[in-house]
């Protein structure tokens, strides 16, 4: 079988993730977080200069009760456009993350020639290690491996809603990670800077907060090291829009469609 650590790509859709650090308590006038609700889904279109790549969709499924802590679970479907030149990637995520943003299992499916390749993550944090399972074929396990950890880790997913709930900690920070088989960090400086920004899919300037930061991993479409971050400033802070560099320059990867009860954008107001 082909290397699984070249295969299973990071989803490093903005990749704004934080190290367990003590939150600041959040000021009167920061909205609350509020990031997992029931049958949100969020469409993301990957540009590179003046061609789209393909899309992001990000999908909340709903929650259930495990031993120790409520899990909610999240998927993300990753899909190249028809007919881009050297560019065909299928990928599936799907994780379980708990109250607090930290991981708790993981699956990782990526489509080469026909076929779907596989990594499972399942985080023992109370023996201090995560238990992986890398296979081929969607169900044959070709490899058995244990990675020891030291403290709760962010997957490919989890970074996404981690990064939204605390968008407002205003530390400059870093989260260990696990990808491709290994631990790897992420740093950020999520200092609040509030702007606005505009894409297609909104007709006006969306009152968001800037972030930016780098990563030591290599995610999907080739992204590696820097990024910047635009999430909506209300309680559901919604990415908005990110830049993200790639080997041969940067990508754009922006919010083009949204299902989220109740939530329209935050327009700037003044």
């Amino acid at each position: 079988m082909k290397s699984m650590t070249r295969r299973i790509p990071v989803a490093a859709l903005i990749a704004a993730v934080l190290w367990i650090f003590p939150v600041r308590a959040q000021s009167p006038g920061d909205p609350p977080s509020h990031v997992f609700v029931d049958g949100e889904e969020l469409v993301y279109n990957v540009r590179y200069t003046f061609i789209d790549l393909g899309q992001i969709r990000i999908t909340t499924l709903g929650k259930s009760r495990q031993a120790t802590y409520t899990g909610y679970d999240a998927r993300a479907l990753i899909d190249s456009y028809r007919g881009i030149p050297f560019v065909d990637l299928h990928a599936v995520f799907e994780s379980r993350i708990d109250s607090t943003m930290f991981s708790h299992d993981f699956t990782g499916k990526v489509k080469q020639d026909n076929q779907w390749d596989f990594a499972r993550y399942h985080f023992e944090y109370d023996r201090h290690r995560v238990v992986m399972e890398i296979g081929e074929r969607d169900t044959v396990v070709a490899k058995r491996e244990t990675l020891q950890v030291g403290g709760e880790h962010q997957d490919g997913l989890s970074i996404f809603f981690f990064a939204r709930d605390q968008l407002l900690s205003g530390k400059k920070v870093n989260v260990p990670c696990i990808v491709k088989e290994q631990r790897v960090n992420a740093y950020i400086d999520f200092s609040g800077e509030r702007t606005s920004v505009e894409v297609d899919a909104i007709g006006y300037p969306v009152d968001v907060v800037k972030f930016e930061g780098n990563a030591e991993f290599e995610g999907i479409y080739g992204m590696t090291g820097g990024f910047t971050g635009w999430f909506s400033r209300d309680d559901a802070r919604v990415p908005i829009l990110a830049k993200m560099r790639v080997i041969v320059g940067s990508v754009t990867i922006e919010l083009m469609k949204w299902t989220r009860p109740g939530w329209t954008p935050p327009r700037v107001r003044g």
